[in-house]
């Protein structure tokens, strides 16, 4: 396959939530020796590109989301231990989690997937995290925004307790944070000392590179 004819493989088996073609394109471009980094921004994160732009329009739906998530997870999988380690130096770091007491994490993917397909190297914690935990994560990964989800509103008064603990360590004043779910809001954001209340995973995606 030529070079283009690759780029687009790659681009369409995320939109087309094709694994396989994924896994086979990312391959063949290490093969011919392209640039793994032009491969996964003219790729895959132009082919996811396109799938948060139809799913805000809501052209497409939550499992084809996911399912385009995986397929471009598959390609990085192949692509990124393929990129020098001097270039990946200066790209801004992410970690997304969801706060203690909470395992719904559909949310969270989402906006790990947004942001990774907007160029961010991003750490999943994953669910149900407590407060102290999160805290020492983000100081030993050195993470420049902390995105924190919950579902439920017994669980919100976790994120408080994890920008305190950030507060205390003297971390929080390099870091951004951004919180979501149904329960918050931008007053409650307001609140606690977050900076941001994010409407979506898009929101949050387009409101993070605007402000690291």
């Amino acid at each position: 396959m030529s070079k283009e004819e690759i780029l687009n493989k790659l681009s369409d088996s995320v939109t087309n939530c094709k694994i396989n073609d994924a896994k086979d394109a990312a391959q063949a471009a290490l093969d011919i020796g392209m640039d793994p980094i032009e491969a996964i921004n003219e790729g895959l994160v132009k082919g996811m590109s396109i799938v948060g732009d139809n799913y805000a329009a809501h052209k497409v739906y939550l499992p084809q989301v996911l399912v385009s998530a995986r397929c471009m997870y598959t390609g990085l999988d192949i692509l990124l231990p393929a990129i020098p380690k001097a270039e990946l130096a200066d790209s801004k770091k992410c970690a997304a989690c969801v706060v203690e007491g909470d395992v719904h994490d559909i949310g969270k993917n989402i906006v790990k997937t947004m942001l990774t397909a907007s160029g961010f190297i991003v750490s999943d914690y994953g669910k149900d995290i407590a407060p102290e935990e999160i805290a020492k994560k983000v100081e030993e990964d050195g993470i420049d925004c902390l995105c924190l989800s919950t579902l439920m509103t017994p669980t919100m008064d976790n994120m408080k307790k994890t920008i305190d603990i950030l507060k205390e360590n003297g971390t929080r004043d390099s870091m951004k944070v951004t919180i979501g779910g149904p329960p918050t809001s931008p007053a409650f954001a307001q609140e606690i000392g977050a900076d941001h209340r994010d409407i979506n995973a898009q929101d949050c995606s387009k409101w993070v590179k605007g402000a690291i």
